[in-house]
């Protein structure tokens, strides 16, 4: 996801449809993307600097994003997951001592958030 399209979602409030709602393109193909065609009607387009202006955030957004995937694929389905806490719940280690805490705990360690 470009930059700008987070912007847009972050001036917006919610992800619009980029088919129809938003339209962007890279018309130049050199990655410089911009708004061909503006269609949501619960806000009016915005400009550069409304969208500059969300530039920090929208970063932090996309940097959290890739975090949160890194973390997902890390953590391993839910079956493994369940079944670690019923090994802890049996072995009475429903705290930060059980084995899924800590690798939880280990997988948040090494993708930290910024």
């Amino acid at each position: 996801m470009s930059n700008l399209s987070k912007k847009i979602e972050l001036y917006l409030g919610r992800k619009p449809d980029f088919t129809s709602e938003v339209i962007l393109v890279d018309e130049l193909g050199n990655g410089t993307v911009t708004i061909k065609s503006w269609n949501a009607e619960d806000k009016v387009e915005p400009t550069i600097s409304q969208l500059n202006a969300l530039n920090t955030q929208a970063n932090t957004k996309i940097n959290d994003e890739k975090i949160l995937s890194l973390r997902k694929n890390a953590y391993g389905n839910i079956e493994s997951q369940l079944d670690l806490l019923y090994h802890d719940m049996v072995a009475g280690k429903l705290d930060t001592t059980g084995e899924w805490a800590k690798k939880i705990k280990a997988v948040k360690d090494a993708n930290p958030k910024e």
